[in-house]
């Protein structure tokens, strides 16, 4: 079984704890190492855990060549006609600005680790002191680096994106038997954004259920509603793209987050958390003065000792001090061994 909570820094991940909340600064720095630590700043105003980076080089990811595959091709897409390597270039973060965005995460209290895309990209993490990976969902089927990483013994995150059951099942596999237990598998729809309705969270508990471990959302949907959501149904964790503003342009701006949306985010996933608390009947601890709102059986006129309760001297009214209106039945033509007021609850003892 996978580990059920476990730590990144001092942060503990998990089930009861508030969800972990990734800002994942992707392209969003535009190439400025200066906009890339103000995305670090808002991040942590914003209440974030983590500020997550990707670590590649147009030359890790891919081939500069004119041949079929290597132009984005599909018409829906944010990044139709471009050259995969050069959206790559464009896109990725230099290397030399990884430690300083890490340092000066860590000066603020977040977490800051990346999505890592090959070997190289792993070995040069760890000089760093990475406390956590994270696999992106296109190369969840790279085995060798889903064994690379979980071989570093720290906490690993997978999006699952396009995978098959199997293909996870494998992803999964890989990582316990190269001895790493502790995993996040992350629902995620692989369209830059995607729709809610494609988003198909109802998938979260089936994959903790399937898998045995513990689940979290990497959300491409605009606003917060899915992952609120997502939380609701047992996410510990959620990814959302983030920016200083979609109107500044990038790669990655049109389905990021601004600084105001993350704080609200913040908000209400951890309120959605609060609010699932556990399987719970005849009300809580809170609920309990509300009690004494709820009808019960009341005495409506003066009643002698000794006088028959009929329809006009009960009623079931508030407060609920008195017997439960499923008694009306029972009383009625029962005699009071004493004098009543109106007003009075009635109580066994009332009878004679």
């Amino acid at each position: 079984m996978t580990s059920q909570t476990f730590n990144i820094l001092d942060r503990k991940v998990g089930a009861g704890e508030p969800p972990y909340l990734i800002a994942e600064m992707s392209a969003n720095h535009n190439g400025s190492l200066e906009r890339a630590l103000r995305i670090v700043d808002e991040a942590a105003r914003a209440g974030a855990d983590a500020i997550k980076l990707q670590t590649y080089t147009a030359d890790t990811m891919t081939l500069k060549v004119d041949a079929p595959g290597f132009v984005i091709d599909d018409p829906d897409s944010l990044w139709h006609g471009r050259h995969l390597y050069d959206l790559y270039e464009d896109a990725h973060t230099p290397w030399d600005w990884h430690e300083p965005i890490i340092n000066h995460a860590r000066a603020l209290g977040l977490a800051c680790f990346s999505s890592t895309f090959d070997e190289t990209a792993v070995d040069f993490l760890e000089s760093l002191g990475v406390p956590a990976y994270k696999i992106a969902s296109f190369e969840l089927v790279d085995l060798p680096l889903v064994r690379k990483v979980a071989a570093t013994g720290k906490p690993m995150i997978m999006s699952t994106g396009m995978a098959s059951l199997a293909e996870i099942d494998e992803a999964v596999r890989a990582a316990r038997d190269a001895g790493n237990r502790s995993i996040v598998l992350l629902k995620c729809t692989s369209t830059y954004p995607a729709s809610p309705e494609h988003t198909n969270i109802a998938t979260i508990p089936h994959l903790r259920q399937a898998f045995g471990t513990m689940v979290g959302l990497s959300d491409h949907t605009m606003g917060c509603g899915v992952s609120v959501a997502a939380v609701a149904l047992g996410a510990v964790l959620i990814e959302k793209h983030f920016t200083l503003a979609r109107a500044d342009g990038g790669v990655d701006s049109t389905f990021s987050m601004e600084p105001h949306e993350l704080r609200q985010l913040r908000e209400e996933a951890d309120r959605a958390a609060l609010a699932v608390g556990n399987v719970t009947y005849g009300g809580g601890a809170s609920e309990r003065t509300s009690k004494s709102h709820r009808r019960s059986l009341y005495i409506t006129r003066d009643l002698a000792a000794g006088e028959t309760i009929d329809q006009s001297a009960i009623r079931a009214i508030r407060p609920g001090h008195g017997l439960p209106p499923k008694f009306l039945d029972t009383l009625i033509g029962k005699t009071v061994k004493r004098d009543v007021g109106r007003g009075t609850p009635v109580t066994w003892d009332l009878l004679a």
